[in-house]
């Protein structure tokens, strides 16, 4: 079992379409069991924006489990992965949120703000443990105390077998931790390029297209030309560093237009309309 993928977005995002669909969703009991039994790779619990209550999201986390899914299976894996967002924008260098909600379990941490490859390295690195220079793939040097146990019991696996799978993919390609850089601000954009070149190990870029339009003196108009000039500028950067990007704003409307332009880590919403939503995935063969 252990050999099996564990982190369904990975997983997605290495097989057939090679496409994720996840949903932020909050760190709540209902939702959690409504989304476990969703179509979805995974979910995001939002935690930037609602309270860090780490109680409530090992609740919520408990209850994407669900024992006669996983036994079908035939696999410890959870057919839905929680992610978590994490409060702190990149500048702050934070890492003890990211510490926090992977001892838990959590699949992968969405970092908000990342601006610069400094920040890039950080986030990266606290998802890491740490390994003596030499050892293969010790960049960037990890960060990540060590507890392992509860995400450990949370994996389905031993002590011993969760250290050989909490690493962050793709620089790991047996790492089962993802992480997600939010790019927001233009500046961030500006410096992907060296972001991606010089930090291994983010799986996705997120663009953040709210905050991305305030500082553009346009709230929430996602047809600003310069806000779609970057969008295209992080996909072709991206696509050259085979680094998949993330939509954070997937309807019936534009999803089509939006697996047409390269995107490959799609975000929906919790109350969408699923047959709408349908329709246009016809292109991946999936169902919401």
């Amino acid at each position: 079992m252990s050999d099996v993928r564990l982190n369904a977005v990975i997983r997605a995002l290495t097989t057939g379409q090679r496409v994720a669909f996840t949903t932020f969703i909050q760190a709540e009991v209902e939702q959690a069991v409504t989304f476990a039994q969703s179509d979805n790779d995974g979910v995001v619990f939002e935690l930037e924006h609602n309270p860090w209550d780490i109680k409530a999201l090992r609740e919520a986390m408990q209850f994407m489990l669900l024992r006669q899914q996983i036994a079908a299976a035939g696999s410890v894996a959870a057919k839905v992965a929680p992610i978590v967002r994490i409060p702190p924008s990149g500048s702050e260098m934070n890492q003890w949120f990211a510490k926090q909600a992977l001892d838990l379990g959590a699949y992968g941490i969405v970092w908000p703000r990342i601006t610069t490859a400094e920040q890039a390295y950080n986030a990266v690195a606290a998802c890491r443990y740490p390994s003596l220079p030499g050892v293969e793939r010790h960049e960037p040097v990890g960060l990540r105390g060590d507890a392992p146990m509860a995400a450990a019991r949370y994996w389905g696996l031993g002590q011993q077998a969760y250290y050989k799978k909490a690493d962050v993919w793709p620089l790991d390609p047996d790492g089962e931790l993802l992480v997600i850089l939010m790019v927001e601000d233009v500046k961030a954009f500006d410096n992907l390029e060296s972001i991606l070149k010089e930090v291994p190990g983010v799986g996705v870029i997120l663009i953040g297209e709210g905050d991305l339009s305030q500082e553009l003196g346009d709230p929430r108009n996602y047809h600003h030309p310069e806000l779609v000039r970057l969008q295209k500028h992080a996909l072709d950067v991206a696509k050259a560093h085979d680094v998949a990007v993330g939509h954070a704003h997937v309807d019936a409307g534009n999803v089509g237009r939006v697996l047409e332009e390269g995107y490959r880590f799609l975000m929906t919403f919790p109350k969408r309309d699923f047959g709408a939503l349908n329709k246009g995935l016809q292109l991946t063969g999936r169902k919401a």
